[in-house]
């Protein structure tokens, strides 16, 4: 059987663990060569999550390995744009001269009620939610259109890029802000053959679902609660395989139609 990414290679931010590791093995298994970054510490001073580690992202790259592809992991802050762009030159030119898929996975969440919040916790969510984004294609398409074989950006927004949430007026508007900027990024690339979407995952299991911040938050505003609901109860968690599989096919010629599309893998709850 063809692997669908046979001779590829894939950027994928925020790989130490969780979503951006599943996205990255599954890229692998499909045959592409990974290109991994993750920060390997912590990411903001009101994260209430443990944060990830350099020794998780070195495991990453074992189990990328362990499906028989090329991997180079690299410690660097999506906020960091010579780093990306340092990465990405030395990744690419390792890796035959192509870049192929990109999975703007990187980011973080914390709570807070918009009024309450230090200006420093909206705008480090913002810098690496959204500007993190526009940085990590920024460094990116040059690379793509360079080596002129099209290819597929993937930007993991959420359900709150298309519902808003209480207690996340920050995330939300930077999941908000990823809906706009993948439009316009698809507009102005889809000539080169390149297209871009985005992704909007509910509840995954991962350390970031784990955050003991979220039933404070909603025991102390239980209004909040009708805006966390999902028309599958019988899924309460997606597993972070569950949005890999959106990441291969958006990244596989199987989409080769789909371009500025929010993708909701959700179990329903952009509906309720």
């Amino acid at each position: 059987m063809t692997s669908l990414l046979a001779g590829r290679v894939a950027f994928v931010t925020g790989a130490a663990r969780g979503q951006g590791r599943s996205h990255a093995i599954r890229l692998a298994r499909e045959g592409a060569s990974i290109i991994a970054i993750d920060i390997g510490g912590p990411a903001a001073t009101a994260n209430t999550y443990p944060a990830a580690t350099a020794a998780e992202l070195d495991e990453t790259a074992r189990l990328v390995e362990a499906e028989g592809a090329r991997i180079l992991a690299n410690i660097a802050d999506v906020r960091d744009e010579d780093a990306l762009q340092y990465v990405l030159s030395e990744g690419v030119a390792e890796f035959g001269g192509r870049l192929d898929v990109v999975v703007a996975n990187a980011g973080i969440c914390n709570w807070g009620r918009f009024w309450e919040m230090p200006d420093d916790q909206w705008q480090t969510l913002i810098d690496i939610n959204l500007t993190g984004v526009w940085r990590t294609m920024k460094a990116a398409v040059p690379h793509m259109l360079s080596a002129g074989n099209g290819g597929s950006i993937i930007n993991i927004s959420s359900v709150a890029g298309i519902k808003s949430l209480p207690g996340q007026a920050h995330y939300s508007a930077a999941k908000h802000g990823v809906v706009g900027l993948t439009k316009s990024a698809a507009l102005e690339l889809g000539e080169y053959g390149i297209r871009v979407n985005s992704i909007h995952p509910w509840g995954v299991l991962t350390p970031m679902a784990e955050d003991p911040m979220t039933a404070t938050m909603l025991t102390e505003h239980p209004s909040y609660v009708m805006s966390f609901g999902s028309a599958l109860p019988a899924v309460p968690l997606a597993e972070p395989d569950d949005i890999s599989d959106a990441v291969v096919w958006l990244a596989s010629d199987l989409s080769r139609t789909v371009t500025g599309t929010q993708l909701t893998l959700d179990m329903g709850a952009t509906k309720v």
